[in-house]
Protein backbone atom coordinates (compact mmCIF):
# COMPACT_ATOMS: atom_id res chain seq x y z
CA UNK A 1 0.00 0.00 0.00
CA UNK A 2 1.52 3.33 -1.05
CA UNK A 3 1.53 6.37 1.16
CA UNK A 4 -0.09 9.58 0.06
CA UNK A 5 2.47 12.14 -1.13
CA UNK A 6 2.33 15.64 0.33
CA UNK A 7 1.72 18.70 -1.83
CA UNK A 8 5.41 19.60 -1.32
CA UNK A 9 6.52 16.20 -2.65
CA UNK A 10 4.25 16.56 -5.67
CA UNK A 11 5.54 20.09 -6.29
CA UNK A 12 9.17 18.92 -6.09
CA UNK A 13 8.46 16.10 -8.55
CA UNK A 14 6.73 18.55 -10.91
CA UNK A 15 9.69 20.95 -10.70
CA UNK A 16 12.07 18.11 -11.55
CA UNK A 17 9.94 17.23 -14.59
CA UNK A 18 9.76 20.86 -15.76
CA UNK A 19 13.53 21.23 -15.29
CA UNK A 20 14.26 18.02 -17.20
CA UNK A 21 12.04 19.01 -20.13
CA UNK A 22 13.09 22.67 -20.26
CA UNK A 23 13.98 23.67 -23.82
CA UNK A 24 12.78 20.33 -25.20
CA UNK A 25 9.05 20.28 -24.56
CA UNK A 26 6.49 22.74 -23.24
CA UNK A 27 4.40 21.20 -20.47
CA UNK A 28 0.79 22.15 -19.89
CA UNK A 29 -0.68 21.93 -16.39
CA UNK A 30 -2.62 18.81 -17.41
CA UNK A 31 0.60 17.17 -18.64
CA UNK A 32 2.09 17.66 -15.16
CA UNK A 33 -1.06 16.35 -13.48
CA UNK A 34 -1.12 13.22 -15.65
CA UNK A 35 2.58 12.58 -15.00
CA UNK A 36 2.11 12.88 -11.23
CA UNK A 37 -0.91 10.57 -11.22
CA UNK A 38 1.15 8.07 -13.21
CA UNK A 39 4.11 8.42 -10.84
CA UNK A 40 2.28 8.35 -7.50
CA UNK A 41 -0.85 6.41 -8.49
CA UNK A 42 -4.41 7.60 -8.99
CA UNK A 43 -5.53 6.53 -5.53
CA UNK A 44 -2.85 8.55 -3.72
CA UNK A 45 -2.42 11.61 -5.99
CA UNK A 46 -5.57 13.36 -7.16
CA UNK A 47 -6.23 16.34 -9.40
CA UNK A 48 -6.84 18.71 -6.45
CA UNK A 49 -3.45 17.93 -4.89
CA UNK A 50 -1.77 18.50 -8.26
CA UNK A 51 -3.55 21.81 -8.64
CA UNK A 52 -2.31 22.90 -5.21
CA UNK A 53 1.23 21.83 -6.11
CA UNK A 54 1.13 23.87 -9.34
CA UNK A 55 -0.17 26.86 -7.41
CA UNK A 56 2.66 26.46 -4.89
CA UNK A 57 5.26 26.38 -7.69
CA UNK A 58 3.84 29.49 -9.35
CA UNK A 59 3.36 31.45 -6.10
CA UNK A 60 6.88 30.64 -4.89
CA UNK A 61 8.42 31.78 -8.19
CA UNK A 62 10.04 28.40 -8.90
CA UNK A 63 7.95 28.14 -12.10
CA UNK A 64 6.02 30.59 -14.24
CA UNK A 65 3.21 30.44 -16.79
CA UNK A 66 4.28 31.00 -20.37
CA UNK A 67 1.76 31.84 -23.09
CA UNK A 68 2.86 30.65 -26.52
CA UNK A 69 -0.29 29.63 -28.33
CA UNK A 70 -1.42 28.08 -25.05
CA UNK A 71 -0.67 28.10 -21.35
CA UNK A 72 2.51 26.29 -20.36
CA UNK A 73 4.45 25.92 -17.13
CA UNK A 74 8.16 26.64 -17.43
CA UNK A 75 11.15 27.86 -15.46
CA UNK A 76 11.57 31.60 -14.90
CA UNK A 77 14.32 33.27 -16.99
CA UNK A 78 16.54 33.81 -13.91
CA UNK A 79 16.58 30.06 -13.15
CA UNK A 80 17.96 29.14 -16.56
Amino acid sequence: MSTTPTVDQIADAMLALVTASYGKKNLKPMDLTKAMVEKFGAESCDKAACKLAIRQLIDSGRCIYSYVGGSYITLPPAAV
